[in-house]
């Protein structure tokens, strides 16, 4: 798979990060990582292989989500879970962003430009944690969901 010049020089950071961490760089980790970059949606694990099978025939889905893990403990992928969904759903974190559900069909939205610094700090303060890493899921009724009712 490959990859749009615009996102070539954080793909070869992703690479590059992984191989100084003596992890290997398969051709379907490689495949994996550009479709995570590459990605307008927040796809799951089954998702990603069915899109991908086609070119990685020996794929299987442990290795998507053995890929997936190892993506997300490195910090490059996080895990959205949706309520009433059982499905996990991956999103490449190369952006500070909100995600935004519809209730209804549940079609996950990216919600750019959010300041969450004043939460964080705040739960900061009241609780003492020290906040390494956040996700917030905020749920609706999307446009085309709207027009539908």
């Amino acid at each position: 798979m490959s990859v749009d010049p615009h996102h070539q020089e954080t793909y070869e950071q992703v690479l590059a990060h992984l191989k100084g961490k003596q992890i290997r760089l398969t051709e379907t980790r490689k495949a994996i990582i550009a479709y995570m970059i590459e990605a307008h949606h927040h796809p799951s694990a089954e998702q990603i292989f069915h899109d991908l099978q086609d070119q990685y025939t020996h794929m299987s889905l442990a290795t998507v989500y053995n890929n997936l893990r190892i993506l997300i403990e490195e910090g490059f992928v996080s895990e959205v879970k949706v309520s009433n969904d059982n499905t996990t759903y991956f999103d490449f974190m190369g952006h500070d962003h909100l995600h935004v559900v519809c209730e209804i069909c549940g079609n996950i939205t990216d919600f750019m430009d959010a300041d969450t610094s004043l939460l964080v700090k705040e739960a900061e303060q009241k609780t003492g944690y020290q906040v390494t890493k956040n996700q917030f899921l905020i749920y609706g009724v999307c446009p085309a969901c709207s027009l539908k009712k």
